[in-house]
Parts: structure tokens; sequence; C-alpha cells
């Protein structure tokens, strides 16, 4: 059969099965909703700070294709705003029908509105193990043999990719946060997200806050931008950014410890309203109440796109992350890698790809009983998986987000000089390691 099944169509589960696909294997990605991204349908910022550098490095090492597309679709470049430099900011509202295109002219299948609900599994021998993934296990060791779909289908596979993120189902954003915002992520419409990786028998990491709660809100939210004034909304059409002040007695800097997105969370964002053109006027805070919002000069008939009750709250997010090695694949289960949310304590479209890419490939690779791929320190990507694996294991890492576009990693990648804005230079690093387009190797 030859499949890698991939289970989770965000930015991180397209890029997984596009490099499993140009690895040479057959491929079915299965997502719940009926829209492919995910998250990346309310985000759009690429290329800020760190994640420049990272973009470069994926298109180096073979992973072009999802940058191309929200480069293409990017309504402004190298735009600054507070915290940020050189960002880039694509349309969400073209962005997932044409990488739902690019997934299916590259003959991958794609199964919307296919949740995966359960899974099958095989005892693997160590002897067979050797064999097929060149390390020693332990014997009874577990294996997928197939993922069961809610409404009873099985789908058989070789090898596995879950990239089904952190964020649902409701319980946890009734738990952990204000209830159900009715996010882009619909679990009322199309079933809760179910973790694959303890399913097939691991323990889940659940990321806190510095109180000690579970779990973080989601950054940011969408106004539309015609309910905005004309002033702001031609300060968004021709710049990309607008920085609002808040009267005073409206600032709450106690809101930037609840955000997922630490990399926003700076005194300017608690002290102004900064929105970002991405098609919709992209809010950077966790929620705002409407009453409060409409105000503000400016904002008198504001009204979110989403998440739709974002005046309340936001879902909430890294509440199931799996245990890995730096391979991506997940412990304990022989033919499963992970990719975004559910290999690390990530933020943001550039990490989700730089992971999800490296697991597709490392899928393709396994079948083929070649070694698996671990990207070295010398790149950012490499760097930041190890990195925040390693910090998981440390109590104060499980408060930490990891990201290539601010906070504790973008100083990092600094101070270990791997932050660059020169295309030549970071692909000089990436050739420099023999890994110029191994993306595009086939192995199958």
């Amino acid at each position: 059969m030859r499949r890698v099944v991939v289970i989770g169509g965000g930015w991180s589960g397209c890029a997984a099965a596009l490099a499993a696909k140009k690895a040479g294997a057959e491929v079915t990605l299965l997502e719940k909703t009926d829209l492919l991204l995910g998250l990346g349908n309310v985000g759009g910022i690429m290329r800020n700070n760190g994640r420049y550098t990272a973009a470069e490095e994926n298109i180096a090492l073979g992973a072009s294709e999802l940058f191309s597309v929200t480069d293409r679709l990017s309504r402004h470049v190298n735009i600054d705003f507070p915290g940020h430099r050189h960002a880039s900011l694509y349309d969400v509202i073209k962005i997932e029908p044409e990488v739902r295109r690019l997934l299916r002219e590259s003959g991958i299948d794609v199964r919307l509105t296919s949740r995966a609900v359960d899974v099958s599994i095989l005892r693997v021998a160590a002897d067979e193990n050797e064999k097929r993934n060149g390390t020693s296990e332990k014997r009874g060791i577990r294996a997928i043999e197939s993922i069961t779909l809610a409404d009873g289908e099985v789908i058989e596979g070789d090898v596995f990719v879950e990239c089904t993120g952190s964020t649902g189902p409701m319980g946890n954003c009734l738990a952990y946060g204000n209830g159900c915002s009715m996010c882009i992520l619909r679990c009322p419409a199309f079933g809760p997200r179910v973790s694959i990786s303890e399913k097939a028998g691991g323990s889940d990491i659940m990321g806190t806050r510095v109180d000690g709660s579970f779990g973080a809100f989601s950054g940011s939210g969408k106004l539309v931008k015609e309910s905005l004034s004309q002033e702001i909304q031609q300060m968004l059409n021709e710049r990309g950014v607008a920085v609002i002040p808040l009267p005073k007695e409206q600032v709450k800097k106690d809101k930037l410890d609840i955000k997922v997105c630490q990399q926003y969370a700076l005194d300017e964002f608690a002290e102004n309203i900064v929105l970002l053109d991405t098609g919709h006027a992209k809010i950077m805070t966790p929620f705002f109440p409407l009453e409060k919002l409409r105000e503000v000069p400016g904002f008198e008939d504001a009204r979110y796109a989403d998440p739709y009750a974002g005046g309340k709250g936001n879902s909430i997010r890294y509440l199931s992350v799996a245990e890995r090695d730096d391979n991506l694949k997940v412990n304990g289960v022989l033919n499963l890698f992970c990719g975004g949310e559910k290999s690390g304590l990530f933020v943001g479209h550039t990490e989700a790809i730089s992971t999800g890419s490296l697991a597709g490939h490392n899928a393709a690779r396994y079948i083929a009983g070649a070694g698996l791929l671990k990207i070295p320190r010398i790149l950012a990507i490499g760097d930041i998986i190890a990195f925040a694996r390693e910090r998981s294991l440390e109590k104060d890492g499980l408060m930490t987000r990891y990201t290539f576009a601010g906070s504790t990693y973008f100083d990092r990648m600094k101070t270990l000089g791997l932050y660059s804005t020169d295309p030549d230079e970071i692909a000089q690093r990436v050739e420099s390691q023999g890994l110029s387009g191994i993306y595009n190797k086939r192995f199958l």
C-alpha cells in the first residue's frame, strides 16, 4: 500500500501531506471540517521576525509550495507593527481554496468532513521494529493499523501523521476558558477533536499558564473591516496596520498573561488596539467585550467575524501535545508522527509548516526503511524542535510558547546567530548540511 494517512488538515497537516507525497507515498488527508487550514483561516501573519529565516530554511530544504501560496496572496509585505518587523499578511479569505487546489493537483486524496475518532492497534515484536525503523525497541511496542472515522469508515495505512492541533473539544474551552466562542474550528458543527496519540496508548502533555491553570487563549480575532470607520479602513488598506490608542480606563495589562501568542504580550498590545489587514481586520487581543470596543472612536459599529463570541472569549489551546522525539515520531508508537501544535507548544503557521513538513517526510522515509531525518541545530527549524522538546521536560517549560516570531525563542535565535533575512546566507547554511532540496527527494 505504502500509504501515509495524515489526520488534521491545518497548515501542519497540509505540509505533511505535501512532503509525504513528494517523497513518493500515497497520501490520504483527513480533515474533520469542510475547510482546510484550520486556524490559518483566521491567522495571516508570515515572515515576521525569525519567521523570515524559518520560511527561507523551509524553501531551501525543498518545502516551498505553501510559502509560495502565502507570498502570492499577501495583501501587504515588509510591514512593521509593535515588536515585529518585515511581516507579510496573507489574505485569509482567499487562502483556503488555493491550498485545497494545490493539494488535490498534487495527487493527495483530501477527505473533508472526515473526523477520526479511534485507532486499531497492533503489537510489533522487537526484531520487526529494528528491521523497519533501524532502532532497538522494546518488545510489544504499539503500531497503528487503521483509523476509524465518526461514520464508521475504516482508513488503513502504513504510517500515520497526527496534526490535529491542541484546541477543543467544547468542554475544554468551558473548563479552561470562557466557554465555546464559536471559532473557526466549529466543534458544535463538525464534532470534537480526538487525540490519536492518546487513542494509540500515549499520554499527552498540557501547557500551563503562569497561574498554573491549563491551556492559553488564542491571541486574536477578526473584525468585519467594513464595520470600522472609513479612516481605520483606509489605514488598513494603505498601510496594512492600524494602532489605535485605548482610553486609560480600558487598558488591561493582565490580559497579556493569558495569551497563547507571547510574542504579542507587549505593553503596546494592552495600551492600544492593534489591527492588521488580512482581508478582515485582525484584532490582536484574545477577546474584547463588544460593548466596550464600541466605545472606542472608530469602532462604534464594530462586529466580530471570528470568533463570533469574540467579545466574550476565544478558543483554548495547548491541551493535547504528544510526547515525541526530534524526528517528530510519537514516543511508544512505531508508525505515528506528529506536527504543528500536536508536536509542541509552538505558535504560528510557519512553525506548523516546519514541523509538518519534517513529519510527513519522515513518514515516507519510515515506509521506505530509510533512516529518519533530524534537522541539525545549526538551522533554526532543527533547534526549535529540539529546544521545545527539551523544555517540555521542565515544569516552567510548559508555561513557555515557542515561536520564531518573538519571546523566548526569537531571543535564542539572535543569541545563537540563527536569525537572518538574507536568503542566500540561509540557503548556504542549509547547503552546508547537505540538505538542499532534501524534501524533494523520492524514497518510494
